[in-house]
């Protein structure tokens, strides 16, 4: 598939550009692209959005903290599918799911995010999915440090015991996978907004 990858020379993009087309993915400017791939700032995804959604061209959304509903309504507008994820690790969706069962039964928890000091965003927006999964408005407690690149840990306070679902993600080439999948699944979504990978799982 012809990509536009907005965010190639960032940390993800780096390491995406090459995997799009080890996959077979071919990237191109925005007026040849069949898809577009956002992996920017948060300031910079709408107008990347609106100027693929003007030609016709679904997005898969990397970056977080932006407008969900603001995109979601221009993509309704255009019938053109859009899809973000919080995080496009799959390990990452599994603590979240895993996260929501426990909730269930240890309604007392806090989160913890991980990750390095260039992102912009705090918290992070797998944190902030995470907790409206498990409901009940649970404390975020944000880290940036050099050396991270993103860890999630959730905790599941009750008498006696804790637990911990904890996922890290030691290399951006976890985030692959995910991104792919999407890709694959993009044409097949509803006109709008799409968010998490566990709507494609």
């Amino acid at each position: 598939m012809k990509l536009v990858l907005n965010g190639r020379a960032g940390k993800v993009g780096r390491v995406l550009a090459p995997a799009l087309e080890q996959a077979g993915h071919e990237l191109v400017e925005l007026d040849e692209a069949k898809a577009m791939i956002d992996f920017t700032v948060p300031d910079a995804v709408e107008a990347n959005v609106r100027a693929a959604l003007e030609r016709g061209i679904p997005s898969v959304i990397g970056t977080s903290g932006f407008d969900h509903a603001s995109v979601d309504e221009a993509a309704r507008e255009r019938g053109v599918p859009c899809f973000h994820a919080p995080n496009f690790a799959l390990g990452a969706v599994l603590m979240m799911r895993f996260a929501r069962e426990a909730a269930a039964q240890m309604p007392r928890a806090e989160i913890v995010e991980l990750h390095n000091e260039a992102k912009k965003d705090a918290p992070s927006g797998t944190a902030k999915a995470t907790a409206e999964l498990i409901g009940g408005e649970p404390i975020i407690h944000s880290v940036r440090l050099p050396g991270l690149v993103a860890h999630q840990e959730v905790l599941f306070g009750g008498d006696g015991q804790l637990l911990t679902i904890r996922h890290d993600t030691f290399s951006r080439e976890a985030f692959v996978p995910g991104v792919l999948l999407a890709l694959e699944q993009l044409d097949s979504l509803p006109p709008g907004l799409t968010i998490g990978l566990d709507a494609l799982l």
